[in-house]
């Protein structure tokens, strides 16, 4: 048995914002306030799934706060709303809170970090099918690279929360190319990293993780999928069947992690990123090739439609 977490009800909606705070040099967690009709939507918005923000209206910053890297980009025009998945989503009685972790890279997030209190943005959502959790798993890996960490917090929650009583193990691997390039508030001290809790908003949840990054500036040196494989080598009694792995990342290291679970006959689900600029499969613009059963044909499925999280094993990449 398997459940895909997706929603075929989606809106146009005011969303307000709650806080916008600083988390890091580039990192930013942005809290969202829903009610009434989104409000019930969004309280079945489920890990994976993603929503629209629009953007275009959105002050810049003052030119003291502009990074030097994002200087002649930050005039560009935002024609097209962003996709983005929550890294929280939170039930209070009549009202939903959604968590955005982003990260500032183009104009876009440049303009998100100037949203305050009370601010509303317009949202579009929920959109896409999430993951899926099979009731007969007992260990659940999450490997995240870079900016995917933000489904995979979500999914921690969830799986953590309401899938309590099938007391599934959780345990996470997280990956960056520096330690400045981690979307995390920091790292726990160096016992609690020495029992395996390196990430405190895993940890939050009493989830073990693992933190890899490509210069050795934290955790392990190298890869995340080469942590993953040596942790998957010392893992004695793990059972592949038995075993799921969930990865939202660089498409380079999401087709490291289909290898290994491929390699290993473990499942897989991966969460694909692509320019989406209409969210509801109209515009054509995110195609994923993937395979077809039983065939050497391949046929393009729709990132936001799709996807955005599909079985590691369809994926041409």
């Amino acid at each position: 048995m398997s459940e895909r977490f997706s929603s075929s009800a989606k809106g146009l909606f005011k969303a307000v914002v709650s806080s916008n705070k600083q988390i890091g040099e580039r990192f930013c967690r942005l809290k969202l306030e829903f009610s009434g009709e989104a409000a019930k939507l969004f309280a079945n918005f489920r890990p994976g799934q993603f929503a629209e923000l629009d953007l275009c209206g959105t002050a810049l910053p003052s030119a003291e706060n502009i990074p030097e890297d994002l200087i002649d980009a930050a005039e560009r025009n935002i024609l097209l709303r962003r996709p983005f998945s929550f890294s929280d989503v939170t039930v209070d009685r009549d009202k939903v809170f959604a968590e955005v972790l982003y990260c500032v890279v183009g104009p876009a997030t440049l303009r998100m970090t100037t949203l305050s209190s009370g601010d509303s943005v317009s949202v579009i959502g929920p959109l896409g099918n999430g993951f899926r959790i099979p009731s007969d798993k007992k260990t659940a890996l999450l490997v995240a690279g870079g900016m995917g960490v933000p489904p995979l917090l979500h999914l921690a929650k969830v799986l953590t929360a309401d899938f309590r009583a099938t007391m599934i193990e959780v345990i996470a691997f997280a990956g960056a190319k520096t330690e400045k390039e981690l979307p995390f508030k920091g790292q726990l001290d160096e016992i609690s990293q020495q029992l395996g809790f390196s990430i405190p908003e895993f940890a939050g949840y009493g989830i073990e993780s693992r933190l890899a990054t490509d210069d050795g500036s934290a955790g392990y040196h190298g890869f995340v999928t080469d942590c993953l494989v040596e942790w998957l080598g010392q893992a004695n009694d793990l059972a592949a069947k038995d075993t799921v792995i969930y990865s939202c990342g660089p498409e380079a290291m999401l087709a490291r992690v289909a290898e290994i679970a491929e390699y290993k006959k473990i499942d897989c689900q991966v969460s694909m990123e692509r320019v989406m600029a209409c969210g509801i499969g109209l515009c054509q613009s995110c195609a994923v090739e993937c395979k077809v059963n039983g065939s050497n044909e391949t046929v393009y499925k729709m990132c936001c439609k799709d996807g955005p999280v599909f079985d590691s094993k369809e994926v041409i990449f």
